[in-house]
This record gives structure tokens, C-alpha cells and sequence, in this order.
């Protein structure tokens, strides 16, 4: 029997481990944002990202979109306090400028990945976040996940 609940538990453990989005679901998120908004425009795609659209947030990773001209948040699925918000030089809990960095790379890449400390809305913690950057025309989307 001991066996059995030892076998049902570490299933269970890694069943959850499994749902962890990756580095992989990042990248594949914004990738089909960025598709969307060719075929789509850019404003569309803000309606999505603001209606909260399951195909673009999955319990801890969704996607964002920020001007890269000004820096100014056009759509955030989890927090819409911050939609219209120029937050670029507002630093994370260590004290990083990482919305700076975000457009900077953008800017001179085209796309990769930031790192920094932000709120996880499954947890409501502070957690060490890593996000995919990806630049289209003038908008960034950023979909990121959360490392353990």
C-alpha cells in the first residue's frame, strides 16, 4: 500500500511538472501572435490580449505588447493597470531597468530573451521571470516564464 501512494504521489509530481510552460511555449506563443497580427493587424490582436483570450494566456504565461517607440503598454492580459503606461525606466524588485532593456533588444535584434523579477499571477509572488521578446513593425510581444 505504501508503495502504491508513494508511486500515486510521485506521478502527481511529475504531472505538474510537465504543465510548466518552457522556454519552448514562450517562444511559440509570440510566434503565433506575431502571425496573428500580420493577418490580423495590430489592433485586433490588442483586443485579444485585453478580452483575455485563452490562446494567448495560459495560467502563468501570456503575452504582452508594448510600443517600442514609446515604451507604452498597449495590451497586458493580467495586469490592464499598467495598459497606456510608459513603465520603461520603473525597475523590477532588484532594481533592474528590464523594460529598457526589452525595447533596446527589440530595437537591435528583432527578438531573444530578458531576464528579471516580476509578479506570477498563479503564485501572486515575486518570482525570477525569463521573457521572449519579439519584435513586429513597431510593437514588442513578450511572453515569458516563471523559473523555479
Amino acid at each position: 500500500m505504501k508503495t502504491l501512494i508513494t508511486a500515486v504521489l510521485l506521478a502527481a509530481a511529475a504531472s505538474a511538472f510537465a504543465n510548466e510552460p518552457t522556454e519552448k511555449d514562450a517562444i511559440a506563443m509570440a510566434e503565433k501572435g506575431a502571425a496573428f497580427i500580420k493577418a490580423n493587424g495590430q489592433d485586433a490582436f490588442i483586443k485579444k490580449i485585453a478580452a483575455k483570450d485563452p490562446e494567448y494566456l495560459q495560467g502563468s504565461l501570456y503575452v504582452d505588447i508594448r510600443d517600442i517607440k514609446t515604451g507604452i503598454v498597449l495590451a497586458h492580459p493580467v495586469n490592464p493597470s499598467i495598459v497606456g503606461k510608459d513603465l520603461t525606466d520603473i525597475p523590477d524588485a532588484n532594481g533592474k531597468k528590464y523594460r529598457r532593456e526589452i525595447i533596446e533588444l527589440a530595437a537591435k535584434k528583432g527578438h531573444g530573451w530578458v531576464d528579471y523579477q516580476y509578479k506570477n499571477p498563479t503564485t501572486g509572488k515575486i518570482e525570477p521571470k525569463t521573457t521572449y521578446i519579439l519584435r513586429v513593425g513597431d510593437v514588442v510581444l513578450e511572453a515569458g516564464i516563471y523559473k523555479k
